[in-house]
């Protein structure tokens, strides 16, 4: 007993605890809790199971003789020690056993001592024998650790032994021995003893093939010594690079080989080599006389021109190869053809001046396992091309199960936490798995459904993975008590299906588990085995690496779109020139920098914007964002269209200099670009004034129907400095639509964006039509399938403002015409409704008119426009701009604008080219506050200094 077991902390609390049933944690290896859990779920009782016995053990078999001497070392490496080697075979029945101490065979019990006893987990609970042949790994088991009461004085350290050729287990060494007996050098000796037993396997498999070679020999210096002439001869195969064969050609042939040896059938199969040349192969069974048998493949050469090797005639005899009608001809590699018949006479002498090179020789089984290795490389190295072809989780997974199946697998489940399926991080895998994919042969598949939430317990085999991270194979499901428990109905439905054996593979990468993979066999009788699983885990390192980018991209791109989202105008400000639809579409891979803006502008005009960022991603979406903030700076000065632009330049010349300056720190490549169209309509005049920075130009839908492209000057992209833009002005009648667009609309890698351009027309040439009905249209008529780039569309259709919403005065410089002015704009505002606005507006006529008059030149005009507000312009051929300042209490004026500024929801100064406009907003609604200045701290001091009345 160790101190943490006196300590109440050890194995044995632990025992106790999970025989009670209660929690373990901390207090056990997950290897030998997971052990635990199968036992008690196979209703093993720790002090009365009892261990079958097997009297047809094979104590004379090939593992034995290649173990022996290796065992006889070991004990004599233990003499005089309390050391107990056994060795057991693939079912963990116990072969031979050898002790330190001779005594130990007459103190312990029959089934510790006596060859016969079977120890595999199902029987005897937590062992090291049982415990390796589960795991197939060096397993180490300590005292209270066993799950049986009478093992638990001993530990032990267990290994498989396997079949070098095959990688089958063929049996298991273990070393039981006293808990002070515990060394690491123990872990280190066992590994060298399986290892000489493994290489004595090898042995014996080597010397039937050299039995085989001398007989191959002996039967084909019989068959020269009958030839009269002898003009046959045999070349072995290291001269056959000295054939006048590439490289490729080689391998081409012994690849053959391997696969006529697997068939184990008598044939000869022709095979096209480079260059127009042909060899023929010829496969002949050789018995030694021990009785060993296999196959001898040679190689038929005949200079440049190789003998043709056909079919037989209608009469049954071959042409070109004088052999028995049971020699059949065959198609090229891969598809073999040939005599099934084993005892059938072998083919005859190859024809005078031939070469017949000896090109392999083996049993069928080790040509078996040699084409599986191949395959299994194969299979490889297209899964590094196949998996992962996209950035999606989903389809990363199902990329994984379509290559497994049918070549590894019959069926492949694979379950994913949710996070992972949305690009997050997993914090608990085995608690949120989700049935994400479900592939196999057929159409009936007894598997969870796609979605479905996937709860395992912790003895099966999905869990067991989980808790190891490594690979676990079931070899025989019907014996999985552990899988069985977790759904008995489930499992008996598999079994209809004849599924029986299972391989299990967590989703690693970067240590994080991102899902199961299960591997499940049903046509192949053979189970599963330890190359299977090294098959199955690479497969899944592969995929699960692809996944984990994909969730990462997945991740980055959901953050980008959520940036760029935000960025994007969340609702269209109200306003009554146009009406507005929109969409947006992103790219299906990568976010980019696309964006649209509807701008209110002074004088119920409207401003709208397209525009496109170089690039994508992150950087993109932020340059986009800062961009749409430059435009509606800009467009708060009122600036014209071509004058933004240039600004616009200035600043993305400005980011690309920052940028370029960044780039070596931040991994920037340095340049940023973007395209531009700004547009702003005025719903007084119906006028449309553009201009674009290396834009598409837009399209206009006439009231009629007719579409044009306005010939507006294209403009060089933005960012490059130095280079004017220019405007154009167009006329939109009421009921027009005006179409801006972004290049990934019509620019597409399958298609011509002239084809494009028109199909954009046709779906465009309806009158009449909403600006929503007109969006749809364009996205189900135009937009690509799989747009590669942003896709912004933006839809307006034009409203004019009714002329008598409009008055206008023009009057000279003249102060007394102010009175005139304030009179006028009363009664029509009288005309117009508005009398509880008139007060607000006629000081704020007379504060602007005044201003005009006093600091501006001629010619001077008034407008009102009764829009959503009242809009008051006062313009004059001036570009002195005025300035909101405080007055100080003795100053003489200085306190119009500051009335302006509070009597109105917004004002400002736009240029034009004659001069400025002031102007000023007053919301119709809220005229009911107008008292309420009266009260304010407006009104305070402002006539302190007027004396009383005498």
């Amino acid at each position: 007993m160790t101190a943490s077991d006196e300590a109440g902390t050890g194995p044995v609390r632990a025992r106790e605890r999970f025989m009670l049933g209660e929690p373990v944690e901390g207090g056990v290896r997950n290897l030998i809790l997971d052990s635990w859990q199968r036992c008690q779920s196979l209703g093993i009782s720790p002090d009365g199971s009892e261990l079958p016995y097997r009297p047809d053990i094979d104590l004379d078999g090939r593992l034995v003789r290649a173990a022996r001497p290796v065992l006889d070392r070991l004990a004599s490496r233990f003499a005089g020690s309390r050391m107990n080697v056994a060795l057991a075979d693939g079912g963990g029945a116990v072969l031979e056993r050898r002790f330190g101490e001779a005594s130990m065979a007459r103190q312990l019990p029959a089934i510790q001592s006596v060859p016969g006893f079977v120890f595999a987990e199902q029987y005897g609970g937590t062992n090291g024998i049982g415990l390796a042949l589960t795991e197939r790994r060096l397993v180490q088991v300590f005292g209270a650790e066993h799950f049986a009461e009478r093992g638990q004085s001993n530990a032990c350290t267990a290994i498989p032994v396997r079949d070098p050729l095959s990688g089958r287990i063929e049996g298991v060494l273990c070393f039981g021995y006293p808990r002070a007996y515990a060394d690491p050098q123990m872990e280190v000796l066992i590994r060298k003893a399986a290892s000489a037993i493994e290489r004595r396997l090898l042995a014996q498999s080597s010397a039937r093939e050299r039995t085989l070679l001398r007989a191959y020999l002996d039967s084909r210096r019989r068959a020269q010594t009958d030839q009269a002439a002898g003009d046959g001869r045999l070349v072995g195969l290291d001269e056959l690079p000295r054939s006048g064969l590439d490289r490729h050609d080689r391998i081409l042939l012994e690849q053959m080989a391997t696969e006529l040896i697997s068939s184990a059938r008598r044939t000869a199969v022709e095979v096209t080599l480079s260059q127009g040349r042909r060899a023929t192969l010829l496969s002949r069974p050789v018995v030694s006389s021990s009785g060993v048998e296999g196959f001898v493949i040679e190689a038929i050469l005949c200079g440049d021109s190789l003998p043709r090797l056909v079919t037989p005639d209608q009469a049954g005899r071959p042409v070109g190869l004088p052999a028995p009608a049971t020699t059949t001809a065959g198609p090229p590699l891969g598809d073999l053809v040939g005599a099934s018949d084993r005892g059938a006479e072998a083919p005859s002498a190859p024809e005078r001046g031939a070469a017949t090179r000896l090109l392999l020789l083996g049993e069928p089984g080790v040509g078996q396992y040699a084409v599986a290795a191949r395959r299994r490389l194969e299979l490889l190295t297209e899964a590094s091309t196949r998996i992962g072809t996209t950035l999606n989780v989903t389809r990363t997974a199902w990329e994984l199960a379509e290559m497994a199946v049918p070549r590894l697998a019959d069926y492949v489940t694979i379950d994913l936490p949710e996070s992972v399926l949305r690009g997050e991080e997993p914090t608990d895998a085995a608690g949120e798995l989700h049935r994400t994919v479900v592939h196999g042969i057929g159409a009936a598949r007894p598997f969870y459904r796609v979605g479905e939430r996937v709860d395992l317990s912790p003895t099966t085999p999905h869990r067991r993975c989980l808790a190891g991270g490594q690979a676990v194979l079931e070899p025989d499901l019907r014996s999985a008590a552990g899988w069985i428990s977790q759904d008995p109905e489930a499992a008996e439905r598999l079994f209809e299906h004849h599924i029986h054996s299972l391989i299990t593979v967590p989703l690693l990468a970067r240590g994080v588990v991102l899902g199961i993979a299960a591997f499940y066999r049903a046509r192949n009788p053979a189970p599963y085995g330890d190359d299977d699983r090294s098959l199955a885990q690479e497969l899944a390192t592969r995929a699960a690496i692809c996944i984990d980018n994909a969730r990462r991209y997945t991740r980055e791109h959901a953050m980008v779109l959520a940036l760029q989202h935000s960025l994007l105008p969340r609702s269209l400000p109200e306003q009554s020139a146009i009406e507005v639809a929109h969409r947006y579409l992103p790219a299906e891979s990568g976010v980019r920098g696309d964006w649209f803006d509807v701008i209110p502008l002074s004088g119920a005009r409207v401003a709208l914007v397209v525009g496109d960022v170089v690039g994508h991603g992150l950087h993109a979406a932020a340059t986009m964002g800062r961009l749409r903030t430059a435009v509606h700076n800009f467009a708060e000065l009122d600036l014209a269209p071509d004058e933004l632009l240039t600004h616009l330049d200035n600043l993305v010349g400005r980011l690309d200099r920052d940028e370029d300056g960044a780039a070596p720190a931040t991994g920037n490549d340095g340049i940023v670009g973007a395209s531009c169209l700004y547009a702003v309509y005025d719903p007084t005049s119906q006028r449309c004034t553009l201009a674009r920075a290396g834009h598409p130009p837009p399209a206009v839908v006439h009231p009629d129907g007719t579409v044009t492209l306005p010939d507006l000057p294209a403009g060089p992209p933005l960012g490059l400095g130095g280079l004017p833009f220019e405007t154009a002005e167009l006329h939109l009648p009421e009921g027009s639509q005006l179409v801006l667009y972004s290049d990934g609309l019509l620019e597409d890698h399958y298609r011509d964006p002239d084809a494009a351009l028109d199909r954009l027309r046709t779906a465009l040439a309806h009158p009449n039509r909403s600006p929503e009905d007109t969006c749809r249209t364009v996205v189900e008529a135009v937009v690509p399938e799989h747009p590669a780039d942003d896709v912004t569309l933006l839809v307006a259709r034009t409203h004019a403002l009714d002329p008598g919403r409009i008055a206008i005065w023009d009057l000279p410089a003249d102060p007394a015409r102010v009175g005139d002015i304030r009179a006028a704009a009363a009664r029509r505002l009288g005309d117009w409704g508005l009398d509880e606005v008139a007060f607000v507006a006629e000081l704020l006529l007379s504060e602007l008119v005044t201003n005009a008059i006093r600091y501006g030149i001629e010619p001077i005009q008034v407008r009102l426009i009764h829009d959503r507000a009242l809009i008051c312009e006062v313009s004059d051929g001036s570009s002195t701009a005025p300035h909101l300042r405080h007055a100080a209490t003795t100053d003489e004026g200085g306190r119009g604008l500051f009335l302006v500024a509070q009597l109105t929801q917004a004002w400002g100064t736009r240029y034009t080219a004659r001069g400025k406009v002031i102007w000023a907003e007053c919301a119709l609604e809220a005229s009911d506050g107008v008292p309420d200045l009266f009260e304010s701290h407006l009104f305070e001091n402002q006539f302190a200094d007027i004396p009383e009345i005498e």
